[in-house]
């Protein structure tokens, strides 16, 4: 029985409910699982060209990438033809593209890039931490689904989407964030890739659209807890309180390594679907939160700014967080960095992502301060504290499996 979750052994993992199969997902017919169709994050293989924190510099980016790469397509065509391996390699110019196994077929295939404004897009790089992506499948060496389940900006608001660390991952617990735009592929740790699961798959018109909670898992939800009120989205967020719970991580690890995720129907499922729709919108919501009230401690010798100028700086004891030289944060909460994603909390990942960096290589600059709005970092830390605080009480809050 699906409920009898809690006996000794790991074999009552398979009598869970499977989050999704590969088989599930190619099926002409609606498969005995939750979701029907899943994909992995994008993944670029050129970050620096595909993700920026700002639009036009992005669109800059990609153009001047599709300049050199359709350069080398046309000295290809003129001179490359027979170059294959290696002699390939030696051929192309490394220079000013990156090239990786599919763009080299894309070239040898004659394939052009032409720029596509409709193809820029929010996107989810880390926890936290937004960058504009441009999504196509040129220029990003696997897509994955994303462009199904983010047909385009305008929709972002409308699907939401649970990632997952994928099988063998490498962290120290399975990875789970929600999201309302397309996510990276390792979204969550740099050495993981993760699968997505959204609610809804979008037509290639990027209009029309489906549920992917099939009939068959509300008919199960619906039967087992003996309640029609149950919706597609309360299981949907169902899932992800379950995904969360500290008991269910840590008892099915090592299966979730082997295999995606199985759900157990517990007792309790409104206080879970509750909690978790609230756990969601926290995660997802971030940014219009209300920030986390810390003590701003200027220093009186320097005019008060909010631009990080490198990186901002945790103090050795975590409770305060320098931002530059003339503001530090304080008054940051012990139980902030309980709320962890990989091998970081989520105040750290925001920390690691909000620096400004170059790139040896290309000489691509990143520089995440917005002219538009000059605290927006300083905020989004004391909105991750928030999310953080909060996120560690509703999960405590989860009743006993």
């Amino acid at each position: 029985m699906p409920g009898k979750w809690l006996s000794t052994g790991a074999n009552d993992f398979n009598e869970f409910i499977p989050l999704a199969t590969k088989m599930g997902r190619a099926a002409a017919s609606e498969p005995e699982t939750i979701f029907k169709a899943y994909s992995p994050g994008v993944s670029t293989a050129r970050d620096d060209v595909a993700y920026a924190y700002d639009r036009t510099i992005l669109a800059d980016r990609v153009q001047a990438f599709f300049n050199n790469y359709n350069a080398e397509v046309d000295r290809y065509k003129r001179r490359g033809k027979g170059a294959k391996g290696q002699a390939l390699d030696e051929f192309l110019d490394y220079s000013e593209v990156k090239w990786s196994r599919d763009l080299k077929q894309d070239l040898t295939r004659g394939r052009d890039a032409k720029f596509d404004e409709t193809c820029l897009r929010t996107g989810l790089y880390r926890p936290f931490a937004k960058r504009f992506l441009y999504l196509a499948d040129l220029l990003n060496d696997s897509p994955g689904m994303s462009g199904s389940f983010f047909p385009n900006q305008g929709h972002e608001s409308d699907n939401r989407v649970i990632s997952t660390s994928d099988i063998a991952y490498r962290s120290p617990h399975i990875n789970v964030l929600a999201s309302k735009c397309a996510t990276d592929l390792h979204v969550c740790a740099s050495v993981d890739g993760h699968q997505c699961f959204p609610y809804f798959i979008y037509e290639s018109d990027g209009k029309a659209r489906h549920e992917n909670i099939t009939n068959w898992a509300l008919e199960r939800f619906r039967n087992h807890y003996k309640d029609k009120k149950i919706t597609k989205w309360d299981i949907f967020y169902y899932v992800y309180g379950v995904l969360h719970h500290p008991e269910y991580r840590a008892k099915y690890a090592e299966n979730m390594k082997r295999e995606l995720p199985r759900i157990p129907l517990v007792k309790d499922f409104r206080v879970f679907a509750t909690a978790a729709k609230e756990l969601a919108n926290l995660h997802i919501e971030y940014e219009s939160l209300e920030p986390y009230k810390l003590r701003y401690l200027e220093n009186k010798d320097l005019p008060l700014s909010y631009r990080v100028e490198d990186k901002m700086r945790l103090a050795k004891d975590h409770s305060s967080l320098k931002v530059n030289d003339s503001l530090t944060l304080g008054g940051i909460p012990p139980e902030t960095f309980d709320y962890r994603l990989g091998n970081r909390s989520a105040l750290e990942w925001v920390i690691d992502q909000y620096q400004v960096t170059e790139d040896k290589h290309t000489g691509i600059r990143s520089d995440p301060n917005r002219a538009d709005d000059p605290e927006y970092i300083v905020r989004l830390v004391a909105q991750v504290i928030r999310v953080s605080l909060e996120t560690v009480k509703l999960v405590k809050s989860l009743p006993a499996l």
